[in-house]
């Protein structure tokens, strides 16, 4: 497979939502997510995304299909829930990056597309002046009904690339999940990069 790689931002990004609205429905509907896609709660979320300052998208390309994609954004401009835990520990958001969704069509995993989304994102939030990135993970137990036998998260892959999980540092987002009758909060664990 011949896949290109690049950052989107500015108008750009506004013309590559639909796409990503349909991977996060796609991807996140699986394990350890259990989404059940709304498309009226991805407009609105990723209308929000677009219109922060210094947001970035980074697509992966076949063609001119997007396959996957990654976002990025300064923490400042996150909803008041991400930004919270950080803020009653005393730690500076305003030279932190937010990494969003990271999502991938199954086909083009292992490919080192992961490892490519994640340096377009931090080189953007170092240029951005940023001294630190994190992103959030659902918590979920071992024995998770739903959890698929031999899954394997991704926590080695994360700490590879110089992340950590901050015990404690904890926030809770509200998703519909397979099986639910409405939103319900789930439990997001940061993990957290620092450079000098």
């Amino acid at each position: 497979m011949s896949v290109t790689i690049r950052p989107l931002t500015g108008a750009e990004i506004g013309a590559a939502l639909g796409d990503l609205a349909q991977l996060r429905i796609t991807v996140f509907a699986a394990y350890p997510y259990l989404y059940d896609g709304d498309a009226a709660y991805e407009a609105e979320y990723l209308a929000e995304y677009a219109a922060a300052a210094d947001a970035v998208l980074v697509a992966a390309f076949d063609g001119s299909r997007i396959v996957g994609a990654a976002t990025a954004a300064p923490m400042i401009h996150q909803k008041a829930e991400f930004r919270e835990p950080f803020a009653a520990r005393g730690l500076d958001v305003d030279r932190l990056f937010y990494f969003g969704e990271s999502v991938l069509l199954p086909e083009y995993r292992g490919q080192g597309i992961g490892h490519a989304f994640f340096d377009h994102r931090e080189a953007q939030a170092r240029a951005c002046g940023a001294n630190a990135a994190c992103f959030a993970a659902v918590i979920r137990p071992e024995n998770h009904p739903a959890r698929p036998q031999g899954y394997a998260p991704h926590d080695a892959f994360w700490t590879k690339r110089g992340y950590a999980v901050v015990p404690g540092l904890v926030t809770e987002l509200a998703w519909k999940e397979h099986g639910e009758a409405d939103e319900s909060l789930k439990a997001m664990q940061y993990w957290l990069r620092t450079w000098a």
